[in-house]
């Protein structure tokens, strides 16, 4: 029967030599191996031939939220065939860390949902110490299978509203998860990442979600020359509703100037704090909203117009079925939208091989809007990550972490 702290301690391969609780809340655990043998990593062949002792302290996880130190004797044997002298194995700890597997498992965890500082001062370690666990999952992270990858996502999210902070994200579509962050938007940047993927895996890529933007269009087409480039929808939208919004401040800005006192306070009303209503999916709209946007509609006809072709628009890439029929919606809302989006639609004649091999996968990047909820909230709990690559292996730990414990 098992001593009761092997049991509660879990290593079967080890046995327990000492307990020891001191004063405070530490306890020692002092062990080693149960078999007095070891296989030579360089002739396979098993000695019982101990060199001599080698004595190390390690953290291990806590108990009963005490700090839990194992003193462990990793033995040094001498092979009689080979006359080598070698360390035995031990599968709980990597060679020269002073911490368990499962103790850095259970750290990276606690990161997920917190920060480094916070768990280092929780835990009885030191930030680097957290940071040394962190960097020690990044095998996890490169085992992503590549060679899986068919549909990529390159898009770009502010972490900070305003400050021009740039990062690029490179997105697996089917799976829905970031596998690579990338420290600038620089095209530069983007492919030295991809050009360390292989051109095995570059080739194998059969369709790439963009922005519009002419770089990235130039960087897929110089890579992955195999690969259909798509123009995100949402990016195009986002063209239609950026023009919509400006007519709204310049019908905003004309009220203003009208002479006729009630007309001109008939139309602020309805024009001010309107920009929600306006720009925003009307089936989506709650009935305040409604009423927003309707008095906007009846004090300008610029603005009911270039609504309702918003509209429309989105109900193509929405609702209709057939490519044919996606096509010819398509050709016929630009051509009623010439006089009211020009910008727009310069936009679209430049892109719209681009924006209409949308119909044949209907394939966008809209999950990066989800993931870039996430990366701003990890930002915000990130105290302790003092760099760049602290900060983006602990984002992407948060897409690709095994919840497997070793």
């Amino acid at each position: 029967m098992k001593f009761p702290v092997e049991q509660i301690l879990n290593l079967s391969e080890m046995k327990v030599l000492d307990f020891q609780e001191l004063e405070g809340e530490e306890i020692i655990i002092t062990i080693e191996k149960r078999i007095n043998y070891s296989t030579c990593p360089n002739c396979r062949q098993n000695t019982y031939s101990i060199h001599q002792n080698h004595w190390r302290i390690i953290h291990d996880l806590p108990w009963n939220k005490k700090s839990v130190l194992l003193k462990i004797n990793r033995r040094q044997f001498k092979c009689h065939k080979c006359k080598k002298v070698f360390s035995e194995q031990l599968n709980f700890v990597e060679k020269s860390k002073k911490y368990t597997k499962r103790l850095a498992f259970d750290i990276v965890q606690q990161v997920l949902n917190s920060n480094i500082h916070s768990v280092a001062k929780r835990n009885g370690l030191s930030d680097e110490e957290v940071e040394s666990m962190l960097k020690n999952q990044v095998s996890q992270i490169l085992s992503i299978n590549l060679s899986q990858i068919k549909r990529l996502g390159i898009d770009e999210i502010a972490l900070v509203k305003g400050q021009g902070n740039y990062l690029a994200v490179l997105v697996d579509l089917d799976s829905h998860k970031p596998i690579e962050i990338v420290q600038s938007r620089r095209v530069e940047d983007i492919r030295e990442v991809l050009v360390s993927w292989g051109i095995d895996v570059l080739n194998e890529i059969e369709e790439v979600s963009i922005d519009l933007w002419s770089p990235y269009k130039k960087l897929v087409e110089e890579l992955m020359p195999n690969a259909n480039i798509t123009a995100d929808r949402f990016h195009v939208m986002k063209q239609i509703t950026n023009e919509l919004d400006t007519m709204r401040k310049n019908e905003k800005k004309a009220a203003m100037s009208l002479d006729d006192e009630s007309s001109k306070t008939k139309r602020l009303e309805a024009l001010n704090k309107s920009k929600y209503s306006l720009l925003k999916n009307e089936g989506s709209l709650n009935e305040k909203q409604k009423l927003k946007l309707q008095s906007v509609l009846e004090v300008s006809p610029n603005l009911a117009k270039m609504h309702t072709l918003k509209e429309q628009f989105r109900q193509i890439f929405d609702t209709t079925k057939s490519w044919g029929d996606s096509i010819t919606q398509l050709l016929d809302w630009m051509y009623d939208a010439r006089s009211y989006f020009p910008k727009s639609l310069g936009t679209m004649v430049r892109w719209f091989g681009e924006i209409v091999g949308y119909f044949d996968g209907r394939t966008t990047s809209g999950v990066v809007e989800g993931i870039n909820n996430k990366l701003k909230l990890i930002k915000r709990l990130g105290y302790g990550f003092r760099n760049f690559s602290n900060f983006r292996l602990r984002s992407l730990l948060n897409w690709h972490f095994s919840i497997n414990s070793p």
